[in-house]
């Protein structure tokens, strides 16, 4: 008999949208109906939550084999000006549009590697944003870092800046992992970081590792987890390896399919990190992430607030979130719009007043009933459809999907809705894709997605 992680481990989205990107509306979405959207939303949120901003910096010095992000390979470091300049037109643009000034809850600057920018023009970047902006009450702004290429210098900057949190990219301190995936940082250059960050008065630091990498042995993760708990961090990340080359190409090429550890061996590195997780007093939040009692994120799940968008899990919630920069999503909660992925493009629409987007979705009211769902699992292992507004004419449908996984005690149903075991915590993306009607309609022919586990 086959076990759980066998039976499950298929290949789907991580849903930090719905729909998610590859079912998107083919047509694309016009541009009138995302900028209506967005004033809308803008409208409805801006005094009472404020709103959200991703900047995407992308440039990076080396390729990481490990990477799924948009990036650029350079060590000319003559791109920063220029691409600022065209993040901040593209603000403005935006800025134009409001009704009022903006109140900025979030920023996070993502990657790439933000660090790649020097002091001086990370400032710029963010005074340049709030020459047109106010900070909301009750903000939080966070930023990537690449422990190789973040000096103390960038980290007292940004944090006079108004930044509190951060997060650097571990993954493994294996050598040998490191070598496969290109990522070579030793133990010591994270621990200057890491405390420099807390002279600094930092709240909240959160280390990135990865699980299912290339030779990664049970050892080998004990000693990276044993390493990343000895430093404390409030937040840790633990994912799963997202395998996807034939979307990244050459880049996820770097090893040989075989190193990589397989179903049951890649959930015993899962459940081997979890608990010595809990050994060292962290909490599981959500999917793949695990905080201190003292963090913002513990208390977000606590106190319902926890939240789920293009950046991940956030211990805030904002209806709108602009994306700024080559490929960054922007989400007005009734659409959704991609940026040009690449810089040239990014540049040449702006160059001519154009708001570089070059796809999106306007969700229908299915889209949104669907969207709620998935995001109160995700956020909160649960999900009702007692009241109306949740309800659905497929709803039936995704009560016989969800069946088998309560007979495989994952999950549990009743009347008016279902709750997530513990034991179904390492499935949620597969209890999300009973839900995910477009998923169901046109099931995928070639692949679209990383595996589940």
């Amino acid at each position: 008999m086959p076990s759980l992680i066998q039976k499950y481990n298929i290949p789907g989205p991580r849903y930090t949208s719905y729909p998610t990107v590859p079912y998107w509306d083919k047509n694309g979405i016009d541009l009138k109906d995302w900028l209506a959207t967005l004033k809308a939303s803008f409208t409805e949120s801006n005094t009472t939550e404020g709103i959200s901003l991703y900047i995407h910096l992308p440039f990076c010095e080396s390729l990481c084999t490990f990477c799924a992000c948009h990036k650029r390979i350079t060590k000319q470091h003559n791109v920063e000006e220029p691409y600022i300049d065209m993040v901040l037109k593209e603000w403005r643009m935006y800025c134009d549009l409001f009704s009022d000034t903006p109140n900025i809850k979030e920023i996070h600057l993502g990657g790439g590697t933000p660090t790649f920018f020097s002091a001086e023009h990370l400032k710029r970047l963010i005074n340049g944003i709030f020459t047109t902006a106010h900070k909301a009450k009750d903000f939080e702004f966070s930023f990537e870092g690449h422990p190789n290429y973040t000096s103390k210098t960038q980290l007292q900057t940004l944090f006079d800046l108004g930044f509190t949190r951060n997060s650097f990219g571990i993954q493994d301190y294996d050598p040998t992992v490191q070598k496969a995936i290109h990522r070579i940082q030793d133990f010591d250059t994270v621990k200057q970081v890491t405390e420099d960050s807390r002279t600094i008065g930092y709240t909240s630091v959160s280390h990135d590792l990865i699980f299912g990498l290339p030779f990664q042995t049970e050892q080998s993760i004990r000693d990276t987890i044993n390493k990343t708990v000895a430093l404390k961090p409030d937040r840790i990340a633990y994912y799963s390896y997202a395998h996807v080359p034939w979307i990244k190409g050459n880049g996820q090429r770097g090893f040989n399919e075989n190193d990589l550890p397989k179903d049951d061996q890649k959930r015993h590195l899962y459940e081997l990190g979890k608990q010595l997780f809990f050994d060292a007093g962290y909490v599981e939040i959500g999917m793949d992430h695990f905080a201190l009692p003292t963090d913002s994120m513990y208390k977000a799940m606590t106190n319902k607030t926890l939240h789920r968008n293009f950046m991940g899990y956030t211990s805030g919630k904002t209806q709108l979130m602009i994306g700024l920069g080559v490929s960054s999503i922007s989400d007005s909660w009734y659409s959704f719009a991609q940026n040009e992925k690449k810089i040239d493009d990014y540049y040449a629409k702006l160059n001519a007043n154009e708001f570089p987007i070059y796809r999106g979705h306007l969700l229908s009211e299915q889209d949104l009933i669907v969207r709620q769902h998935i995001l109160n699992i995700m956020c909160h292992l649960k999900t009702s459809w007692q009241n109306p507004s949740l309800q659905m004419d497929a709803l039936p449908d995704i009560i016989s999907r969800l069946k088998e996984m309560e007979a495989d005690q994952l999950l549990t149903i009743n009347d008016n809705g279902l709750v997530v075991k513990e034991k179904g915590r390492m499935f949620i993306r597969n209890i999300c894709m009973a839900f995910d009607l477009k998923l169901h309609e046109n099931k995928p022919e070639t692949k679209l997605f990383s595996m589940t586990i």
